[in-house]
């Protein structure tokens, strides 16, 4: 376990006597558990050090605080990279002054991951990223003791945190790793140190703030520039971004896709709708066929993925089959029935126009009366026009009933009716409320409807509402 002495070499050299265990790090005080290491982050809206103190009473161990504050408790300054070793007193909380504690954590998590005989998988790419963390955990569940990121920390703060629940126990690491900016996933890569890294593909999620998709491919790559040359990238070969990734690595190269080129491919895919999809395998001389709980028939890029790793572990295939057949978490996708009969497909966590095409195409497998709720999709940059129009074509093809959300989401309206779906059966709105009101009690037993848009629109107010009233 991380003790108090462990953060204290790992941010002075120096180790101290000082056995307090910390068991995990936070940066809100209300998540706080017994032995906590409370981070003080200074934000936009909010300075973590002012509920320092609150943070002790509901059982912190220490503090990383970068300014001095009006505390009962004792507090060791570590700027200079030393501490007096009389100031740690036994079992009472303690605050540790840095010069900046994001920096603090981050040096934290990777001194305790290196001092930890564990082997971490990186994940990341613009769609798909948490569904195959999930899975990729599942399987390697099945052999060994794994760690993986709860939720979204996937960030400079989030992914130091999950490092900081590692213990001896555990074998394996398989930790998402977000992208913003350059440089972003080559910092993760440095806390978590990666030996296997996973790319998903290359779409245009935050590319209002990345760039053009060429450096969106720039940034992803940092995770395969950094694997070292024992280690192995696996790469979407199906996406030529991800598969010229290949030329920016030493590590072995491991490629997984739809084509028969790839070293791990599948073929006859059959989405079942909210049962699942069916396929078959090829690796070597292996030719397996499965049935996976994952919806969509996109998400066998999933399961290859998860496959893959499972391969170059030199997990068996029943291992890898029971771990893909657990894997049924559908993250981001949630069903509701109404009491009216009507299905709803809750896929409001956010939008790209990769995402709200795999989710018509699910839309499409199923059943019934067709509608889509689609609003619009935010950080496009340069392709909000086209990633808005592609989404329109899509819909007009899948659909029976049209409603777009927000101003952009006019292009998807504007793109639908030219690509053929009536006039009548769309319908542009600029807010959640008028959805709403359109919708409510009108809900029958055979339609499906589908809700997706980015997480700024909260359309999640659009199924609570509707769930409600049926």
């Amino acid at each position: 376990m991380l003790t108090l002495a462990d953060i204290l070499e790992a941010l002075t050299a120096e180790r101290p006597i000082a056995p307090q265990i910390i068991t995990g790090g936070v940066v809100d005080s209300r998540q706080v558990i017994p032995a906590s290491l409370f981070v003080a982050i200074r934000g936009d809206h909010v300075d973590g050090h002012q509920y320092v103190a609150e943070a002790f009473q509901n059982g912190a161990q220490a503090a990383l605080i970068d300014h001095e504050i009006d505390c009962n408790y004792s507090t060791i300054d570590l700027r200079s990279g030393h501490y007096p070793v009389d100031a740690i007193i036994k079992d009472q909380p303690v605050a540790l002054l840095v010069e900046n504690t994001v920096q603090a954590l981050q040096t934290i998590a990777h001194f305790w991951r290196n001092r930890l005989k564990v082997k971490v998988i990186g994940i990341t790419g613009s769609v798909g990223k948490s569904t195959s963390k999930e899975l990729i955990a599942e399987v390697l569940s099945q052999r060994f003791s794994v760690l993986k990121n709860a939720g979204n920390l996937n960030n400079e703060i989030g992914l130091p945190l999950t490092l900081l629940k590692l213990s001896e126990n555990h074998q394996r690491a398989v930790l998402e790793m977000g992208f913003y900016v350059a440089g972003e996933i080559k910092l993760l890569c440095d806390i978590a140190q990666p030996e296997i890294g996973v790319i998903t593909n290359i779409g245009t999620v935050h590319a209002e703030r990345a760039g053009s998709l060429e450096a969106i491919a720039r940034g992803k790559a940092e995770l395969v520039e950094s694997l070292p040359e024992n280690g192995v990238a696996i790469l979407n070969f199906d996406d030529p971004l991800v598969r010229n990734m290949a030329s920016k690595t030493n590590a072995n190269i491991f490629f997984y896709g739809i084509d028969p080129l790839s070293h791990l491919w599948a073929d006859e895919i059959e989405g079942m709708g909210l049962q699942g999809i069916r396929f078959r395998i090829h690796y070597n001389d292996d030719h397996i066929h499965i049935r996976v709980p994952l919806i969509g028939r996109h998400s066998v890029h999933t399961a290859l993925r998860a496959a893959a790793v499972g391969i170059i572990e030199g997990m068996s295939w029943p291992e890898i089959v029971i771990g893909l057949q657990q894997g049924h978490s559908q993250l981001r996708l949630a069903t509701v029935t109404t009491s009216s009969g009507a299905l709803i497909l809750d896929d409001t966590y956010n939008a790209s126009p990769d995402s709200v095409m795999a989710a018509l195409n699910l839309l499409d497998e199923l059943q019934g009366n067709k509608y889509a709720v689609l609003g619009e999709m935010l950080e496009l940059g340069p392709y909000e026009k086209q990633g808005h129009e592609l989404v329109g074509n899509r819909a007009a093809q899948v659909v029976s009933r049209l409603i777009t959300v927000g101003d952009k989401a006019k292009i998807i309206a504007e793109s639908a009716r030219n690509a053929g779906l009536a006039p009548t059966a769309i319908t542009w709105l600029q807010t959640i409320d008028e959805v709403v009101d359109l919708l409510k009690g009108t809900l029958q037993p055979n339609d499906v409807i589908l809700i997706k848009g980015s997480h700024g629109l909260h359309m999640e107010q659009i199924v609570n509402a509707l769930e409600i009233d049926s």
